[in-house]
């Protein structure tokens, strides 16, 4: 058995992304070199590391319980993680040969060793891992079936598009076509044409190249944001190497956005579509002229990393930061108009109302809190969730809206495996959806409001009702599922994934 520092470093940098440490995994990630790693993450399956460690602990247990003789001897419990690295305690426990402690022998990367000094040996272990890509299977008759009361999506009504060659964190549906977006860690985003004129999907390829000593190369960073603007015509993208920019739809840059220190976490356009919003590492955000491709404003409020924005009006925005602070700015004014506080922890995402009036955050605190610019306290604390909340979305829906007979919805999705559906002029949950079995990290509703489509690291994609909580549609893919969204006809679902797939759900006639 051999292995190197940089396949344990990426290891454990996967390992901080999965469980949502995505500020230590980027830390991690620079310390140790992982960019210069050559590891295609699209091959290494989620939660490698746990699987890992738990096949260890097996082939330990298996040879405590057996002793030099043959004879079996059995564990009086189960051996922990901690026992295996505390040999002295096992073996007084158990009477049986200690495992053997050696000088580590991995192979050093710049000089640096990935790990400590020692590593745990397991006599005559040898562990084998299968890191291609997983598979689904025995495939599905393309009749969609029953299971647990939802429709199975069958692969006749599923297109898998393949191309990235790492991690996809993002996707975006076009607003007037059926073109996707996705951003990936292979330093691209893509632009796929799902419009049902094509017969195999077309993949346009936008590679995020920086410049060094007068040439472009592959910036070799995560592409984490992206957003359309509201008519369609352009599409931008921030990345880990710290700069946004603007692409046409048929793929061609038409801007490079260099002001930020660092990677950038978020960004969005405005409704006019004449500014972009960012968040960066740097504790900073930026509105952005999008016309000349200029910073119009940058705001330095926040004394952390700016982890998330979102536009109030065309010129006012609210952002958040690890700083456990949200702040309300807007263009023109060079303090913050209005600043909330009431987290105890990282507060990872925000969103206006449709209507700009109520603000929702959620937080690594295990709480939501809607706020009102009419108050400085929170309006509502919503607890519920027994784990960090990773992402909140607005219904489009209630007064006010195109669906002003259907209540105002908001929507969570947690670390704790749940779904809520919150009615939030009352402050109460109103469905609790636990049919995810790992994180979920994304949640969309459909443009009339009728279905939300959630996707876990389990790798399913849910579709519900709004109304009765219950599950409609069911899809498993190959990978965790980072993100959903839904185009704007509503009949069709994209999803990103960690294994590198990017997938479009066709639930016309279903």
């Amino acid at each position: 058995m051999s292995f190197s520092s940089d396949e344990v470093n990426f290891l454990v940098y996967r390992y901080l992304q999965e469980s949502g440490f995505q500020h230590s995994a980027y830390t991690f990630g620079i310390e140790s070199h992982i960019s210069q790693s050559n590891i295609n993450g699209a091959l290494v399956p989620p939660a490698a590391l746990l699987s890992i460690l738990q096949k260890g602990l097996q082939y330990t247990e298996a040879e405590i319980s057996i002793g030099e003789d043959g004879t079996e001897h059995r564990l009086v419990e189960s051996l922990s993680l901690i026992d295996a690295v505390m040999p002295d305690v096992v073996t007084s426990r158990q009477g049986q040969q200690k495992p053997t402690v050696v000088k580590n022998e991995l192979t050093e990367t710049n000089g640096e060793e990935g790990i400590g000094n020692h590593l745990l040996v397991f006599p005559s272990c040898y562990l084998c891992f299968d890191l291609s890509p997983a598979t689904a299977g025995p495939q599905p008759s393309d009749v969609a079936m029953e299971v647990d009361g939802s429709i199975e999506i069958p692969p006749s009504k599923t297109t898998v598009l393949r191309g990235h060659e790492s991690e996809v964190f993002i996707c975006a549906w076009n607003p007037t076509t059926d073109l996707l977006a996705s951003g990936s860690g292979d330093s691209t985003a893509r632009i796929w044409d799902m419009s049902d004129n094509s017969n195999s999907p077309n993949q346009l390829v936008l590679r995020h190249c920086i410049q060094r000593g007068g040439t472009e190369v592959p910036s070799n960073k995560d592409v984490t944001s992206l957003d359309w603007n509201c008519d369609g015509t352009l599409l931008a993208t921030g990345s880990y190497d710290g700069y946004a920019r603007i692409w046409t739809t048929d793929g061609q840059l038409a801007s490079t956005l260099g002001q930020h220190k660092g990677p950038i976490f978020a960004l969005k356009w405005n409704k006019k579509g004449n500014y972009i919003l960012s968040a960066g590492v740097d504790k900073t955000t930026i509105i952005w002229d999008a016309a000349s491709g200029q910073c119009t404003q940058q705001f330095s409020f926040h004394s952390a990393p700016a982890l998330d924005v979102d536009w109030q009006t065309n010129q006012s925005f609210a952002s958040c930061s690890t700083d456990q602070c949200i702040h309300v700015c807007k263009l023109g004014v060079d303090k913050p108009i209005k600043s909330f506080q009431g987290h105890t922890n990282e507060v990872n995402a925000i969103k206006w109302d449709p209507l700009g009036n109520l603000l929702a955050s959620c937080s690594d605190d295990m709480t939501l809190k809607i706020w009102s610019m009419k108050q400085d306290t929170c309006v509502h604390d919503l607890q519920a969730h027994s784990k960090e909340i990773y992402t909140i979305k607005w219904s489009p829906t209630g007064p006010g809206t195109a669906n002003p007979n259907m209540s105002l919805i908001l929507a969570s999705a947690s670390f704790d495996s749940t779904v809520r559906l919150w009615d939030v002029e009352r402050g109460q949950c109103i469905h609790t959806l636990t049919k995810h079995t790992e994180p979920v990290y994304s949640v969309a509703f459909s443009p009339d409001g009728k279905f939300l489509a959630s996707g876990s690291f389990d790798k399913c994609v849910h579709i519900w009702s709004t109304q009765s909580g219950h599950l409609v549609h069911s899809y498993k893919g190959t990978g965790g599922i980072f993100e959903v969204c839904w185009n704007s006809r509503g009949d069709k679902v994209g999803a990103s994934a960690s294994d590198g797939s990017v997938f479009v759900l066709d639930l016309r006639k279903m």
